[in-house]
């Protein structure tokens, strides 16, 4: 009998100020509890309200010790960093980046045709072995990650595997689940999932039953555990096996990200995320000193 994961935390997100007065809805955040690990930050990001005037985006800023993955669903967002690196990621692409030892960056979001840009930012922890380690970009198009369609399921593979699908975004410390699943109304899905790995889900359309398998629990007379939740609520998800999801009237597109804790202390100051003070530290001297960029 499969063990599927219960919820033990339903998160309503924040709205934050960042960059030049970006307007988000933060899930989580980095701390040094690091109850997410090795999940830091989860950013929902639309500016989709005229009142919001020009689009300020994400001056050259600074990183270091961390991964931070884009993934658009509607306009795009151009970015240019201090190695030389330039381009522009629009809808359903992923830029995945892995900021290592160090690097300045700058991400200026764009507005579609509709005048909305979509999008999410996850930043995922690197584990002490890899925190100084050479940055680098999987810059992942549209067309490249694969979809998974069965009876009334779309699912968008960038990190992990479901069924024998493969998402292309590899060699990752966290070894990371990273999907956009999309279920019809009534219907089922269930994604393995290694026991010990967190797992969080971020639901930004309709509404779904996320927890326990209804079969587990008629077998022992139980009521199913099973919890409705709506848009938009980010989940986060108990030990087990897998993770069930189960639609009645309403369909449901949410992120699902998993991964491998490092079980490290952590030490986050803003844009960075270390193992102790003193390398928050070391680093803030070496922005300083002009030393920052390897």
């Amino acid at each position: 009998m499969t063990n599927f994961r219960p919820i033990t935390q339903i998160i309503e997100p924040q709205y934050v100020i960042e960059g030049a007065g970006v307007l988000l809805r933060r899930s989580i955040a980095p701390h040094k509890s690091n109850l997410f690990d090795p999940f830091l930050l989860f950013d929902h990001f639309a500016f989709n309200d005229p009142i919001e005037g020009p689009i300020r985006g994400f001056p050259m800023h600074p990183h270091r010790g961390i991964e931070t993955v884009t993934y658009m669903l509607e306009g795009s967002t151009h970015h240019r960093d201090s190695l030389g690196n330039e381009g522009t990621i629009s809808e359903g692409d992923v830029q995945w980046m892995t900021s290592g030892r160090g690097i300045l960056h700058e991400e200026m979001p764009r507005r579609g045709p509709s005048g909305a840009i979509y999008g999410f930012q996850l930043w995922v922890n690197l584990p002490k072995r890899l925190k100084m380690t050479e940055p680098r970009y999987q810059e992942v198009n549209a067309d490249s990650i694969p979809t998974y369609k069965k009876d009334g399921t779309t699912i968008r593979v960038v990190a992990g595997q479901v069924d024998i699908i493969t998402g292309p975004v590899t060699e990752i410390a966290a070894s990371p689940l990273y999907l956009d699943v999309k279920l019809d109304p009534d219907k089922e899905f269930i994604q393995p999932i290694p026991s010990g790995h967190t797992a969080i889900a971020y639901i930004f359309e309709g509404e779904a039953v996320f927890g326990d398998h209804p079969s587990t629990h008629e077998e022992r007379g139980q009521a199913s555990p099973g919890t409705t939740v709506e848009a938009v609520r980010m989940i986060k998800f108990d030990d087990g096996e897998a993770i069930h999801v189960k639609t009645e009237n309403s369909s449901a597109r949410f992120m699902l990200m998993a991964g491998a804790p490092f079980k490290e202390p952590i030490a986050p100051y803003g844009p960075f995320v270390m193992n102790t003070m003193d390398e928050i530290q070391q680093t803030l001297v070496e922005l300083r000193n002009g030393t920052f960029i390897k």
